[in-house]
């Protein structure tokens, strides 16, 4: 590969998963990068963020990595201790998956902007068929996972692959073969994690009943426009905020969001019990941050605005919103409002109004 070449790849990677450092000054809810390399080589690279440099992972029972891709870069086929949601940032990939007791495999093919469910040990290859570099980002959930925090991945067969952890006595008698056959079948993949496939190898292609992406990931949309991904239990909503806009302030009773950032930058603020600001930070593309549960959060783009996805650990959340059209201060009778906020109707009216952007009638004026 030639210098150029080395210095793109190595701009893209940085681009997504940042340079791995971490600000010990950041408080436990601030964003961070990927720290954590799982691979690299000529196939591509798999980062994630390391539980134990982002507490909140663990306490949260959440879990992120990123793989790249390169062209003819294929992942080995793998099983992994948690539940997650694969949302493609760049490029496409060829995915086969297998299930408990199939006689065959299936096979889909997935680009930028979709994203795919893969339910806990749902055994997976993935293969970037393409001529540039393909990026996805997993987000899961690790509450059963063997490191709470963080998705660890088996692979069947390569440098790590679980078949190296038999003798070739075991090996050849649980495959009846010999004991040259069954050491060919334990070595002879040199590779680890992801390799680079040969131009002249044919992959296969989907099939009649996964060739449609809708198909294979069947989707419910919430109340809230975030789309439930039933197989992991998980939902998704990939967020598009122009310059200097903003996402209204919500909270989750049921769930934790986990929120990485694709393009642009802003600012993010929580806030929790007892009127406590828990983080005042900004955000940039390649960070990750995570809202626990009846934790308030609000984003804010800068003016070249911000893109990010965002996952949340049910596949049908309780979502509470504190501004819009549906805000929890919009339910309350005027009496109530103007009690709770100790105002006057003539301000009721114009906090109402503008929230929405709406004609709201003018609440009757009470004593307080």
């Amino acid at each position: 590969m030639c210098i150029p070449q080395l210095l793109f790849f190595s701009f893209i990677l940085c681009a997504y998963v940042g340079n791995g450092e971490t600000d010990t000054d950041t408080n436990a809810y601030s964003p961070r990068v990927a720290d954590t390399t799982i691979f690299e080589g000529d196939g591509g690279s798999y980062h994630s963020w390391s539980s134990s440099n982002f507490p909140l992972l663990g306490e949260s029972k959440v879990g992120a990595g990123i793989l790249l891709l390169h062209p003819h870069g294929f992942v080995l086929p793998h099983y992994a201790d948690s539940s997650k949601i694969g949302y493609v940032l760049q490029g496409s990939c060829t995915v086969g998956t297998v299930s408990p007791g199939a006689s065959k495999e299936k096979v889909v093919v997935i680009k930028e902007g979709d994203a795919i469910p893969i339910p806990i040990g749902l055994v997976s290859w993935w293969f970037n068929a393409g001529d540039s570099d393909t990026v996805i980002v997993f987000i899961g959930e690790t509450s059963i996972s063997q490191i709470s925090g963080e998705m660890t991945y088996f692979f069947l067969t390569g440098t790590v692959g679980v078949l190296r952890g038999f003798s070739t006595e075991f090996i050849s008698k649980a495959y009846n073969l010999n004991q040259n056959e069954a050491n060919t079948l334990v070595t002879n993949q040199t590779g680890g994690v992801g390799i680079k496939l040969g131009k002249g190898i044919q992959i296969p292609q989907p099939q009649n009943y996964a060739e449609n992406y809708d198909e294979f990931a069947s989707t419910l949309t919430t109340a809230v426009e975030f789309t439930s991904v039933e197989q992991v239990g998980l939902s998704f909503k990939h967020v598009k905020l122009g310059g200097n806009a903003v996402f209204q302030p919500v909270y989750a009773t049921d769930s934790v969001q986990v929120a990485y950032f694709i393009k642009g930058s802003g600012r993010v603020q929580f806030a929790g019990a007892n009127g406590e600001k828990l983080l005042d930070a900004t955000v940039k593309a390649g960070e990750l941050f995570v809202v626990p549960r009846f934790v308030v959060a609000i984003e804010i783009a800068d003016a070249q605005g911000m893109e990010y996805l965002s996952v949340v650990t049910s596949s049908k959340p309780v979502i509470w919103e504190l501004s819009g059209k549906t805000s929890i201060w919009k339910a309350f009778s005027p009496v109530i409002l103007q009690a709770s906020l100790s105002v006057s109707p003539e301000f009721a009216h114009i906090f109402l109004a503008k929230m929405t952007n709406n004609k709201v009638p003018l609440p009757p004026k009470i004593e307080l």
